[in-house]
């Protein structure tokens, strides 16, 4: 399957540290079980390091996309042509829609790890949501790919 030009895909994975952190849970998990013999403590260790990163690679397995005409974040699929223009915001900016500008009726795919994000406005007036607020890495190239993908469904549609 070929994607259109407009298609876009990123993964928002945890950060490197995250896997360190990883082991040193499941080292801890093995320090605590030192006392009952080294079999407990390996497995200790094994099973503390493999449940953290579980977790870790869980959390960090969201993805967004925009592909087929939808943005899909997460669990949310939501059409393009139900969005506004994209604003793409540097860290700074992210952090006050994150916290004091935030809307609680808004969709936010948050990763504290990724410090820059797109705040897209919801056009759609049967939706409740005001605006997505989507973590990314590459905020400039998610915007692209909205902007091309809304433009094509509005050549498809004839507008």
């Amino acid at each position: 399957m070929q994607l259109s030009a407009a298609s876009y895909e990123e993964r928002l994975t945890a950060p490197r540290s995250w896997w360190l952190i990883c082991f040193l849970a499941g080292v801890s998990l093995g320090l605590i079980l030192l006392p009952l013999g080294t079999l407990p403590m390996l497995a200790g260790l094994a099973a503390g390091t493999a449940v953290t990163a579980v977790a870790a690679s869980s959390y960090g397995s969201v993805r967004i996309r925009v592909v087929g005409g939808h943005l899909i974040a997460g669990e949310a699929k939501i059409p393009v042509t139900a969005l506004g223009e994209p604003e793409i915001l540097d860290p700074e900016e992210a952090r006050a829609w994150r916290t004091y500008k935030a809307d609680p009726r808004s969709f936010m795919l948050l990763r504290a790890y990724i410090p820059r994000a797109l705040r897209i406005d919801v056009t759609d007036p049967d939706d409740p949501t005001p605006y997505v607020f989507l973590s990314t890495r590459e905020p400039e190239r998610l915007a692209e790919a909205l902007r091309a993908a809304r433009s094509a469904a509005a050549d498809r549609t004839g507008e």
